[in-house]
């Protein structure tokens, strides 16, 4: 293999490995189960490997990638026919065209969130993380952070507070 071939199955490599979540996540905006959402990723997933040869370099990937992903999501919604929620072409443009113009402020949130998080002390960052981690909840919560329930609910409510004010002065400061 050629070193340009290498280093463009390296470039592609990264590039899935940064974007692919976000990728899944605007494909998951459009279509109406997450299991679909996987599938149609695995199928995007194999034309952005094909296609990749045709992707300038230092463009945007993510929105190159999304476009592909777009019309695979146009090519399922005969899958989803049958199923009671079917949005029209025009709503799925409509949905698509949002999460493309939030994404920038998604971004710059979860940026912020995460520099607040890590301004927190570690009991109550630990408490949070483990309360948001997949399948937890309060009790495990308040296990990881040696808390009551009770007071693990007073306590989440208050870093709730402090991490939405923390992120609203955070985005407020990046825009002035």
């Amino acid at each position: 293999m050629s070193n340009n071939v290498q280093d463009r199955s390296s470039e592609l490599v990264q590039l899935m490995m940064k974007y692919q979540r976000r990728i899944f996540a605007y494909i998951h905006t459009l279509v109406p189960s997450r299991s679909d959402a996987e599938d149609i990723l695995q199928e995007a997933s194999l034309t952005i490997c094909e296609k990749f040869s045709g992707f300038e370099t230092g463009t945007n990937f993510y929105s190159w990638a999304c476009q592909i992903a777009y019309w695979k999501v146009r090519a399922a919604r005969k899958k989803f026919a049958t199923s009671k929620v079917v949005f029209n072409q025009e709503v799925l443009d409509v949905i698509s065209e949002t999460r493309f113009e939030l994404e920038e402020e998604l971004d710059a949130r979860h940026g912020a969130l995460s520099r607040c998080l890590k301004k927190l002390n570690d009991r109550d960052r630990r408490m949070v993380l483990t309360r948001y981690e997949s399948g937890k909840n309060v009790t495990a919560a308040a296990q990881a952070s040696g808390r009551t329930i009770q007071g693990a609910y007073k306590a989440l409510n208050r870093i709730r507070k402090t991490l939405f004010d923390c992120v609203s002065f955070e985005i407020s400061t990046e825009r002035a």
